[in-house]
């Protein structure tokens, strides 16, 4: 490399590069709006991108409560932190923590114990015992004695000593609702059933698919009430190999079998959880406006996925509502403050009941004085026809107000010839609960259902992104509009 002297340097004659005809052109535009750049800063591509995470395998379909849920409420809390989003949660928290009880079944705490003479045998849950149905699910921890039930028909179960008692069946069948009531009325603990020889079917083929929605947990904001149930506890075939079924030998029914049975079952409420909901500020810049907030939501959740390991991905639902909200967040980043200020919500247990939403609108947290005057949400933004939307309330809705019609005022500008009512729809997302426990204009834009409706097959390959991109500037086109100084609604 030469090495140039100073005084060399100064002598050389450098030309002087002159701006192009292009150049000149772009120097002459005028400056891009805010709405503009906002607007532009909303990309298909990156959409994909987020979405493709959100949806994905390791995602497990977001079940409310899941690990899963909780790593997309980071993902979530990591973006609004990056793009300067303010804390929309106590004590300086994006995460807005609810609590509620979870019910359902314990397979962990289902334990059968059978002593006889000085042998203990004791069983667990799925790989020793089955129940058929969920009418043998209780809260119960009890013990009782064998009384043996011979053929299991009624009229010989009708004369039996049963109070206190197991009924031992060795036909491989348990008892009609019929009988089952009437033995539970007298006294009977439960039915324990053990596999017939000829059976063509093992225990685990004929009622392991069955006992695999047992896992299955609902929430509920009221304790449940919890009950004994009556138990039909089917052994599997190598649990009762594992007892001295010689003792059976030439018993009749009635007959005192030498057993004792201690099992222990847990389904009712299992306790309080605490779920989150994810929240971030994008303050105002108005000395006035700035209190007032527009609230943003849409559901972060899904169903989770089958206890045989088939996930529910639920890209449409919500992953799109999910990502499109990362896209507005990131438009009002390069938008700059508004004149008021906006709040983005995500809300967890959507689906199972639009439970988060309710939590929230019931105690509604804001810091710094805000107040909320209306809610857009989002929700299934990916699919169908790529030039209309749905939306509610409508004119024909009770709850209708002008924030629709800041909708439709925008919607071709995006593209959207064709908008459907939704009101079919209103009970069916968060935005009814920010309007029944708060009183606030809503509008909730939708793009319907399709053939992967909570399926598994709802996944990012099929998402219509272009259409996506457009529905979120068509959000961001509202809050455009939404900054005057008295909105009709």
């Amino acid at each position: 490399m030469m090495i140039l002297t100073a005084p060399l340097l100064l002598g050389l004659a450098l030309p002087v590069p002159q701006p192009s005809t292009q150049d000149s052109a772009v120097l002459d535009a005028p400056a891009k709006t805010n709405l503009e750049r906002a607007l532009d800063t909303i990309n298909a591509d990156e959409i994909r991108s987020d979405l493709v995470f959100v949806a994905s395998d390791v995602m497990g379909g977001r079940n409310s409560p899941s690990p899963q849920l909780k790593i997309a409420a980071r993902f979530i809390r990591s973006r609004l932190m990056r793009y300067g989003f303010q804390p929309g949660a106590q004590e300086g928290s994006y995460l807005y923590e609810w609590q509620i009880n979870q019910i359902g079944f314990n397979p962990e705490d289902a334990k059968v114990t059978i002593a006889s003479g000085d042998e203990t045998f004791e069983f667990s849950f799925g790989d020793d015992y089955l129940f058929p149905d969920f009418k043998s699910l209780g809260m119960r921890d009890g013990r009782g004695s064998v009384v043996f039930g011979g053929d299991m028909k009624a009229d010989t179960l009708a004369e039996l000593e049963v109070d206190g008692a197991w009924v031992l069946s060795t036909t491989g069948k348990g008892v009609s609702g019929k009988s089952r009531r009437a033995l539970e009325k007298r006294g009977a603990v439960g039915v324990l059933v053990l596999p017939a020889e000829d059976a063509s079917k093992t225990v685990k083929e004929a009622l392991g698919a069955r006992a695999a929605r047992f896992s299955s947990k609902r929430l509920s904001f009221s304790p449940s009430a919890n009950r004994a149930g009556f138990p039909m506890l089917h052994l599997t075939e190598s649990a009762a190999k594992s007892l001295p079924l010689d003792s059976l030998e030439g018993l009749e029914a009635g007959a005192k079998v030498d057993w004792a049975v201690h099992e222990k079952c847990a389904y009712g409420d299992l306790g309080e959880i605490t779920l989150e909901n994810v929240a971030g500020i994008w303050p105002g810049s108005d000395p006035e406006l700035k209190n007032e907030v527009i609230i943003l939501s849409a559901h972060y959740d899904h169903v989770g996925e089958r206890p045989d390991g088939t996930i529910f991905n639920g890209a449409d639902d919500n992953g799109s509502g999910t990502c499109g909200m990362l896209a507005i967040a990131e438009a009002l980043k390069e938008y700059g403050p508004m004149r008021r200020s906006v709040m983005l919500m995500w809300v967890s247990a959507e689906e199972k009941g639009l439970l988060g939403s309710e939590a929230w609108t019931k105690n509604p947290y804001l810091p710094g004085g805000l107040k909320p005057i209306c809610n857009i949400n989002i929700d299934m933004i990916g699919r169908n026809a790529s030039d209309e939307f749905l939306i509610t309330p409508t004119k024909k809705h009770p709850a209708y107000s002008a924030l629709t019609q800041v909708a439709e005022a925008n919607a071709e500008s995006e593209g959207f010839t064709k908008i459907k009512s939704a009101d079919a729809y209103w009970a069916r997302s968060d935005h009814a609960n920010f309007e029944q426990h708060m009183g606030l204009p809503v509008a909730f834009l939708f793009c319907d259902v399709h053939e992967d409706y909570h399926q598994p097959s709802d996944t990012p390959d099929k998402i219509d992104y272009d259409k996506m991109r457009r529905i979120c500037r068509l959000v961001v086109r509202m809050l455009e509009d939404l900054q005057v100084d008295k909105p009709k609604f």
